[in-house]
């Protein structure tokens, strides 16, 4: 049957997935309740899921499709891009949701041995993807300490500094797992730097509706600029997996690289499932922006369940569904943290080491509505006040 030894190394050396890890402690926990996964608790649109019933029996349905994604939805996505996001020279291939898209992108724009960009803290399911496709050298920058920004300055000086060149920068925005956004005048730096330097700048929109406090999401484009999108958190499409890419049309060869890593991954996204992101998108982000408003009560009641953190302890909260927040100095061992509260007081959340930052937790305020969120953030609160003040009592 083989040995340990046979396995590729690339996979074997790659993190284990936290959310494994996280469903562990979940199972063991009596009772407990999750501020861990990044979810929303809400089902997408009623017309769209009562339109795909309808569809289940379409022989269409079960069979192949374009690999790139179905033409009407691509339609639909043009012209969504066009006049949401403001980007008129992209093409889009639909992905089996917004990780295998970051994955797709791995393997047709970067080599076993290249450097990337990240900054930290950063998104583990990318970090991952890096891993085990054979990219060794995760260059991890530093954010700013008190927004938690990418540090253009670093930035600046790792592309002229490194030889050769990193061949892609990679960032969230709305960050995961940090919550915060990143300005416009900041993102079209980080562009310029990339570009001037001649590498790939992959940005993450996952959570572009997901913006609080009166701030507005907004894309760049350019021939090195990769944009990631998603269904899931928008649309409560978690489990449907379906994402997109909108990649520069006028790149050569980009389009016929990528199908062929789409070719052998899913072929195509699932159909019925590109049925019901269509449907969806004819509800309009309205729909979606109706959605993420309740949210802001959820963030209210985890910010104060953190406040025994101290107030300068917790960042985030300005989009996303993210709230960052650092644990006492002398405990720089989150994941025993986050073990003792599963245990003690029923409440999981994320450790922040899985996102390279030890000694920090990361709590989701989109999975549950305000009446659980209430119940969820009151366990937070009385397992962080204890901590504070005992220690982690047994």
């Amino acid at each position: 049957m083989g040995s340990f030894g046979m396995l590729a190394r690339r996979v074997v050396e790659t993190d284990a997935p936290v959310m494994v890890q996280i469903q562990e402690i979940i199972r063991g926990a009596k009772n407990a309740m999750s501020l861990a996964q990044g979810v929303v608790y809400w089902q997408p649109p009623k017309h769209a899921l009562e339109k795909v019933k309808e569809l289940v029996w379409d022989p269409s349905i079960s069979r192949y499709g374009a690999d790139e994604g179905l033409p009407e939805l691509r339609e639909a996505l043009q012209k969504k891009l066009s006049e949401e996001n403001k980007l008129c020279k992209s093409s889009v291939m639909v992905t089996a949701g917004a990780n295998q898209a970051f994955v797709n992108l791995v393997l047709t724009l970067c080599d076993a041995g290249d450097s990337v960009v990240m900054f930290a803290p950063y998104y583990f399911n990318a970090y991952m993807s890096f891993q085990m496709t054979g990219i060794t050298n995760i260059l991890v920058g530093p954010g700013d300490p008190k927004t938690l920004h990418p540090d253009a300055e670093w930035l600046e000086r790792t592309l002229l500094e490194s030889k050769p060149v990193p061949k892609l920068v990679t960032v969230v925005n709305p960050g995961n797992p940090s919550g915060t956004y990143i300005p416009d005048p900041l993102l079209k730096r980080i562009s310029e730097l990339c570009r001037n330097a001649g590498c790939w700048l992959v940005v993450d929109n996952t959570y572009e509706y997901f913006m609080y406090d009166g701030r507005k999401h907004t894309c760049i484009e350019g021939d090195h600029i990769v944009n990631v999108f998603s269904f899931s958190k928008a649309y409560g499409m978690m489990g449907w997996r379906v994402g997109y890419i909108a990649y520069p049309s006028e790149v050569e060869g980009l389009a016929t690289q990528l199908l062929k890593v789409q070719d052998n991954i899913p072929i195509c996204a699932s159909i019925i499932s590109q049925r019901l992101a269509l449907f969806s998108l004819e509800t309009g982000p309205g729909w979606v922006t109706e959605q993420v408003k309740d949210l802001i009560k959820n963030r209210a009641l985890l910010l104060d369940a953190l406040s025994p953190l101290g107030e300068e302890a917790v960042k985030g909260g300005e989009g996303a569904i993210y709230l960052w927040a650092k644990l006492p100095d002398h405990y720089m061992d989150d994941f025993k943290v986050v073990r003792w509260l599963a245990k003690r007081h029923g409440i999981v959340v994320i450790p922040g080491s899985a996102s390279g930052g030890p000694g920090y937790i990361r709590v989701s305020f989109g999975g549950l509505k305000e009446n659980d969120t209430a119940v969820a953030a009151g366990r937070l609160k009385r397992g962080l006040e204890e901590l504070v003040r005992d220690g982690m009592v047994q």
